[in-house]
């Protein structure tokens, strides 16, 4: 367990994760003080990774549960095997001698539970409870959210037929959302809270060095003033620090050492994911933003 915030954000940088100080700040309370952290923001600004990277810096089996719409308790928690339940039913009925009470009582006992994300993470190991990821709350409904608040607040989930599982030591549960749709104040309350903020352009350039070691420092920096400049447009969805990753290794892997304009429009699929983004910025624009980040880090000596 990191002792300070800079050693838990010294750990996460060993790791290739640069989390900004107020997403080591929160994550550090949420581990000191035993409580879920809601991470919101845009799709592709490290809100997922975080979670993956922290497990393994803290040694900790990381159990993910991918919300989607529609999704129940028992894709979530738990869920009897109902088939195993039946065959032993008919061979206790054909060995004769077990009353229906004595059937009843059997039939929902443990070895017939198939546990899911949530029952897994309340039932990991109390010297190294798991890192628990609830990805993309606001995808699920509202029921399974207001299910959540026992978990949340108690770290246990209630069976009506086996009873209440209550975690021996709770696991570090960390949300995220991506705000398609605003969160319950219920959660929102069981959580400390962080907004996930796209990089300014340092950090988001030391991330490219991480992460796209092999990208000529030129290339580097125009991508980054590229994109930075292109978070500023009109667009319909602004590309995240996953995009800036993805199109530095592509370039890589075309051998560009600098940005130019046919280059740029060849490959803006890569960058930009709706297509009317993509026509917006393809051709004379896409010239107009390379041009302007060129003379800018020509002018900075850069």
């Amino acid at each position: 367990m990191p002792r300070t915030i800079d050693e838990l954000q010294q750990r996460l940088a060993q790791a290739d994760y640069l989390a900004s100080r107020g997403l080591a700040t929160a994550a550090f309370l949420a581990l000191r003080l035993g409580r879920p952290l809601l991470l919101e923001g845009e799709a592709g600004t490290g809100k997922t990774e975080i979670a993956k990277v922290l497990a393994a810096t803290l040694g900790r089996p990381l159990i993910r549960l991918q919300c989607y719409e529609g999704l129940d308790v028992a894709s979530a928690v738990y869920e009897w095997n109902y088939p195993r339940q039946m065959i032993e039913i008919r061979l206790a009925e054909a060995a004769g001698g077990a009353s229906r009470e004595q059937l009843a009582a059997d039939i929902f006992a443990e070895r017939f539970l198939i546990r899911r994300p949530l029952l897994q993470a309340l039932e990991g190991d109390a010297a190294a409870p798991p890192v628990l990821l609830i990805d993309e709350l606001d995808r699920s409904d509202e029921p399974f959210e207001a299910y959540l608040l026992e978990l949340l607040s108690d770290f246990q989930v209630s069976i009506p037929e086996f009873g209440t599982v209550t975690a021996k030591a709770p696991p570090t549960v960390i949300l995220t959302s991506n705000r398609t749709r605003e969160i319950h104040d219920a959660v929102k309350r069981r959580c400390l809270y962080h907004w996930v903020d796209y990089p300014d352009a340092a950090r988001e350039l030391a991330i490219v060095r991480r992460k796209a070691p092999d990208a000529a420092e030129r290339l580097s920096r125009e991508i980054v003033g590229f994109i930075q400049a292109l978070r500023e447009q009109d667009l319909f969805k602004l590309p995240g620090v996953a995009e800036t990753i993805d199109w530095t290794r592509a370039l890589v892997e075309l051998d560009r050492v600098c940005l130019d304009p046919e280059t740029i429009n060849e490959t803006l699929g890569v960058l930009l994911k709706y297509q009317d983004d993509i026509a917006r910025i393809h051709g004379h624009r896409a010239a107009e933003i390379v041009a302007q980040v060129q003379a800018e880090l020509a002018a900075a000596g850069a």
